[in-house]
């Protein structure tokens, strides 16, 4: 079967050669030219589609080959993406991680590159120059760089007329081109069918021409073998076409390989007048006398390009794979004669057949023999570390290459010391980078900057970096700045290219660290320094600089105040040597009103005058960019300040007449921010004016252009001088066509514009005049579109109710929203949220609607996805107290017995929905009116707290706590007291609203049964091992006191401290902390009760005892202030004194929080008389530890201390005394 199918193959080929060779001399013949022309009907049109990419070749060397002509059947190509694939032509985007985009999301993947768009991934083109200013060795001075701009600018614009001309030239030879094809097309006319063909006669042919060139043959006519003499035109290799034979019994090869496009289905080609074959093609006699050659050499044991991947490892790789410790080499024996018969040779890998010249087809790559196996975990010098990448090797390898630094040098001592600290800052664990953070920020003076700088702005570039290691890098930048001053001038520029990029990232937190650090850096290089380091980038040839450059210069102004750079800017906006310096600066004055906002209203007329020429520039760059600055000095300035502006208006006027695109978008921009700051009279003319060019605009396809028009109708239609009737006249109509399209909910910017100014537009016009415009496409087929219309509609009635919502227009809204309710798709919230409002907005109105709302809820709470039984759930939780106004108690019912039912759903998140729904039915039904009773509800929800989803918990705590409120009685104190303690668990929960429900919960639960068999249990809970249990009970006591009142907890509280158990006592002083922090000023009356207590723990040598002594003298002298109680205060206060020396940090913490809140209670007098005693101790220790306390009581307390002063007498050179003061005391 096999012979056969391949015999017909082979036959098969050979007529298709056959075919193709007869097809070269049928090109001139004639199809019944009397009745068909005898043209190319297919002349002037394109025969191929054009895939994009340049002609594969199979060498480089060689000259690329012409297109094959395309006469008689025109080609199909497959697919760009097949063939790019094909041809191994992967796009960037096809290489990408798919995952990566999933994992940025869930913050696994960090990588800051991973994020960048193209336009801030330039900021790897950037080079850290070298220092710049007066004080760097080496440093570029600022003349050097001005003329190094000034070069790169000349150059851009030379490269910029070069490539004009040479698309000038291409544009001619193209047109060129088409003329000479247009006439070589030239079409007879048809002649009659019935008149003769013409007979179109050769002159002095001959024989060698008409060989050269046969005829065109007939379809019936036997092709000629015309090849057999003389050799056809080379044309392009098929896969189903053999090479050419030739009379010398060869095969037809050019002497010279010519270039030949790939194709999927082909051959590859054989190229080279020697015997060379590629894989897959037939080889001719002589290649496989070649081939049989090079197998000889192969059985021979000669050298060969396989044996170099044989070769016997050296022994410098096999100690870079093992240990040099431990192993010795062994000898072979005497009598050892390795293998190298011919019989072993022929097991081995055969070599491809290759020619004298190059080889061709598939090699091997040659691999690197070196391995890394071995990533540090443990770096000499740092000790252990969690991780270390592999990118780290390039900054911090050399802290590895085992070098002893007895001989280094001290500036190579100094950097090592710098890329352990780094390095521990970078890959070490908290504690490890709070040292190191320390100590390069206290000794960075020691460093120098450039040891410090020149290490860590090269971390900062590299592309393997990540957001938590950026942040840490930042802030070691920050911190050494501030301790070098004046000294990091040099490194201005560097520190700026590193910073800058971090202006537009899309992280608004890294947009605010880089504003800070450059401000910093401002005030510590000083503006002269910043101004001349930043000048030379302000004409920059790059864009992405320019921008940059902008943005820190405005930060420089926001820190250093705008009149210290007002020359500077007037300067640079009316330079003339260059445009991209004055758009620079008019880019300044617009990122410096964004970023000062209100506080440019002092120097505002001076920036408008300096960027105002703008407006008249030669270029439409700085034209657009003054006007887009205009607008951010007037939205900045609302609604403030147009007497600043009347210089523009009339060059604003104008421009909007003149321009188009996006420079009409930004001086319609400009006025818009400009007309809220009119008077009513003239902000009415001036938007009549601009409505009409805004009207026009609507059906601009431009993106930009329609947000600008959106930004502007919104902005106008807030003008308390725009009458109502003008906007429902001549805006509407136009804006409802051209903007409620489904397009504008594709794009999501587009979309929350459109929504946010047909809210503004209902604010004027009114709410119905726009629902009514809208309602009907509540039931659009797009479901995006839907939810922008549901978004506008609620907004809407949000902002300005549904009073004037009424009749047929309530009926059409009510069916669109509950049709596109039961339609929506997906988790998004909009048609919930949307629905909810509606429903509130009509509140009793909505009464007809409630039963078939019930009815599509009721089927919908029984449908088999989860996704719909939760909507339904948090739908019923939206509009119960509805139901309720309308006296729907019945329907109310059913629901609840139905969410009642499904308490034991299986999904999460739809059961914290049905609790939720149970909780607002429960809220507005009452208990004794509730289905199911409450006495079968609660045992339901027990269990149900042992559930750790986040939303579980809340609603069910939430939950029983209304129950255990407003129903107690209903529900037997066992039952209560079994949700006592499974709340406990609950009170050290991570989210917050969990921890207060759980707390109010308590409370409730210990209020309805009393605190006495509560506080048995709880106190008995002080004596186990688990500390969070414990800390857990003493909340929970502080609850109980706090419920109950004091008096019911702390005699069993106070009785349980004489247990000699130190987790006991602890619990109880921290039960003490938590109980008057929770009851607030009715500790007075408990104060002299628990002194002695305190007393005692105060004394104790357990340091945690006087931890939490002095954390309950906090809590009690912050509730008892202003109550009388001082001198229980200060008893206490003595004896916390004595430990303002100790060392642990949360001791010290708790102490010096007490000490502030003694302040409060006592008057910062006594504190102060108190730390005057060891301000001038001659031990450091003492000092520093009373300068502390009288820092802080200075800090909060400045006027007061005045008149608590020690008196000192006049001497003969100084006065001291303060007679007024003694006149006021």
């Amino acid at each position: 079967m096999s012979d056969n199918l391949k015999a017909q193959l082979e036959a098969e080929r050979r007529k298709r050669k056959e075919l193709a060779d007869s097809s070269a001399g049928a090109r001139d013949i004639k199809f019944d030219t009397d009745i068909y022309n005898n043209s190319d009907k297919f002349a002037g049109y394109d025969t191929s589609i054009d895939t994009g990419i340049a002609e594969d070749t199979t060498n480089d060397t060689v000259a690329v080959m012409p297109p094959a002509p395309t006469t008689g059947r025109f080609g199909i190509t497959a697919p760009r993406e097949l063939i790019d694939e094909l041809n191994g032509v992967v796009g960037e985007e096809e290489e990408e991680d798919a995952f990566k985009a999933l994992q940025r999301a869930r913050g696994v993947n960090r990588v800051i590159a991973d994020r960048e768009s193209d336009y801030q991934k330039r900021r790897h083109g950037r080079q850290l120059s070298p220092e710049r200013g007066d004080g760097g060795e080496g440093g570029v001075s600022y003349s050097e760089a001005m003329r190094k701009n000034q070069l790169d600018r000349e150059k851009a614009d030379l490269l910029a007329k070069i490539k004009k001309a040479q698309d000038t030239a291409d544009e001619k030879r193209a047109a060129a081109a088409e003329e000479s094809r247009a006439e070589d097309v030239s079409q007879p006319q048809k002649r009659r069918w019935d008149v003769a063909t013409p007979v179109h006669h050769q002159s002095s042919t001959s024989s060698a021409d008409v060989a050269a060139t046969p005829k065109r043959n007939r379809w019936d006519q036997t092709p000629a073998d015309v090849g057999a003499v003389v050799a056809t035109p080379r044309r392009r290799n098929r896969w189903d076409e053999t090479p050419q034979p030739t009379p010398s019994g060869g095969v037809a090869f050019s002497e010279r390989p010519k270039r030949v496009r790939s194709k999927w289905d082909e051959t590859p080609a054989m190229i080279g007048g020697s015997a060379a074959t590629d894989f897959g093609a037939t080889p001719s006699a002589a290649q496989m006398a070649a081939g049989a050659s090079i197998l000889a050499k192969q059985l021979l044991g000669q050298p060969d390009a396989m044996d170099a991947r044989n070769l016997f490892q050296t022994d410098e790789e096999l100690d870079s794979l093992l240990p040099k410790d431990g192993y010795m080499i062994m000898e072979p024996p005497p009598t050892y004669v390795p293998i190298r018969t011919p019989a072993r040779k022929l097991m081995a890998t055969p070599a491809p057949l290759r020619g004298s010249s190059s080889s061709e087809g598939f090699l091997i790559p040659e691999e690197s023999r070196h391995i890394d196996f071995d990533i540090p975990k443990e770096v000499p010098g740092v000790g252990p570390l969690p991780f270390f990448k592999q990118d780290d090797m390039q900054f911090f390898g050399k802290l590895l290459d085992g070098q002893s630094e007895d001989d280094m040098e001290v500036a190579e001592k100094r950097e090592r010391q710098v890329l352990r600290l780094l390095l521990k800052i970078k890959n070490g664990t908290p504690p490890m980078r709070k040292v190191a953070m320390r100590q390069i920020a206290e000794r960075a003076c020691e460093f120098g900057a450039a040891a410090i700088f020149n290490q860590t702005l090269p971390l900062l570039m590299s592309p393997s970096l990540e957001e938590q290691e950026r942040h840490l890098l930042v802030k070691v930048v920050d911190r050494v700045m501030f301790r070098l001053g004046d000294l990091v001038r040099p490194f201005v520029h560097k520190i700026l290219v590193v910073i800058e990029p971090m202006l537009i990232d899309e992280d608004r937190y890294a947009r605010s660290e880089g504003c800070e650090i450059i401000s910093n850096l401002a005030k510590a290089a000083g503006l002269p320094t910043m101004i001349a380091t930043m000048r030379p980038d302000i004409d920059h040839v790059d864009e992405y600089v320019r921008n940059t450059t902008a943005r820190a210069l405005s930060v420089v102004a926001s820190a250093l105040g705008i009149p210290a750079l007002l020359p500077f800017l007037r300067a640079v906006c009316m330079s003339k040597k260059s445009w991209q310096a004055r758009q620079t600066g008019i880019r300044i004055v617009r990122q410096t009103a964004i970023l000062v906002r209100s506080g440019i209203l002092p120097h505002l007329r001076s920036l408008v005058d300096c960027i105002a020429h703008g407006l008249d520039d030669e270029h439409l760059p700085v034209r657009s960019a003054t006007a887009l600055a205009l607008a951010s000095l007037a939205e900045a300035a609302a609604p403030y300040g147009i007497e600043s502006f009347d210089a523009v208006l009339k060059p604003l006027w104008l421009g909007i007449r003149k321009h188009r695109g996006k420079g009409l978008a930004a001086f319609l921009k400009a006025i818009g921010f400009i007309i809220p700051l009119m008077e009513v009279e003239y902000a009415n003319h001036y938007t009549r004016e601009v409505m009409v060019i805004l009207i026009r605009e609507f059906q601009s396809p431009d993106e930009y252009m329609k947000n600008i028009v959106l930004k502007v109708i919104k902005q106008c239609v807030a003008t308390p001088g725009v009458p109502a009737q003008y906007i429902k006249d001549d805006v509407l109509p136009e804006y409802f066509r051209c903007f409620w399209v489904r397009r504008m909910a594709l794009e999501r910017r587009q979309y929350h514009q459109v929504v946010e100014t047909t809210v503004e537009l209902a604010a004027k016009v009114g709410g119905a005049e726009v629902i009514a415009r809208i309602v009907l496409d509540l039931k659009d087929e797009s479901a995006v579109y839907r939810n922008m219309v549901m978004e506008a509609i609620s907004r809407t009635v949000k902002t300005l109710g549904a009073m004037d919502v009424e009749g047929r227009l309530e009926e059409l809204l009510m069916d669109g929203v509950l049709y596109a309710f039961q339609e929506q798709a997906g988790e998004g919230r909009v048609i919930l949220e949307g629905f909810g409002v509606v429903v509130n907005g009509l509140g009793a109105r909505a009464k007809p609607y409630l039963q078939q709302i019930t009815s599509a809820l009721l089927w919908r709470l029984n449908n088999q996805n989860p996704l719909v039984r939760q909507q339904a759930a948090d739908l019923v939780a939206q509009i119960a107290p509805v139901m309720k106004a309308c006296g729907e108690d019945e329907l109310m019912g059913r629901i609840s017995v139905m969410l009642y039912e499904y308490l034991g759903e299986e999904y999460p998140e739809v059961l914290g929905s049905i609790l939720g729904a149970l909780k607002s039915i429960v809220n507005v039904i009452g208990m004794t009116d509730m289905q199911p009773p409450i006495g079968d509800l609660l045992p339901r929800l027990t269990p149900i707290l042992k559930n750790r989803h986040e939303k579980v918990q809340e609603h069910c705590i939430d939950l029983i706590g209304r129950i255990a409120d407003r129903g107690a009685e209903y529900v037997g104190a066992r039952e209560w007291m079994r949700n006592c303690f499974s709340l406990l668990d609950l009170l050290r929960a991570t989210k917050k609203a969990i921890r207060r429900a759980a707390v109010n919960t308590f409370g409730y639960i210990a209020r309805a049964i009393g605190p006495q068999d509560v506080l048995a249990t709880l106190l008995n809970n002080l004596k186990v091992q688990e500390r969070q249990n414990r800390v857990c009970t003493t909340i929970a006591i502080a609850i109980v006191a706090e419920t109950c009142a004091p008096f019911t907890v702390l005699p069993a509280l106070m009785n349980e401290y004489r247990v000699p158990e130190l987790n006991v006592q602890n619990g109880v002083l921290k039960s003490i902390s938590f109980l008057f922090e929770y009851i607030g000023a009715m500790g007075k009356d408990y104060v002299n009760a628990v002194t002695p207590l305190l007393e005692d723990a105060l004394v104790d040598r357990d340091l945690v005892h006087r931890q939490q002594a002095a954390s309950a003298i906090k809590h009690m002298a912050l509730g008892v202030a202003g109550t009388g109680n001082e001198d229980a205060v200060l008893h206490l206060l003595n004896f916390l004194w004595p430990n303002i020396f100790e060392t642990s940090p949360h001791s010290i913490c708790a102490v010096l929080e007490a000490i502030e809140s003694c302040r409060l209670c006592l008057g910062p007098g006594r504190i102060l008389q108190y730390a005057l005693q060891g301000l001038f101790h001659p031990a450091r220790k003492v000092r520093d530890v009373y300068w502390r306390i009288y820092n802080m009581t200075f800090v909060a307390s400045q006027p007061v201390l005045v008149a608590y002063y020690p008196h000192i007498e006049n001497d003969g050179d100084n006065v001291y005394r303060r007679y007024e003061l003694d006149y006021v005391i």
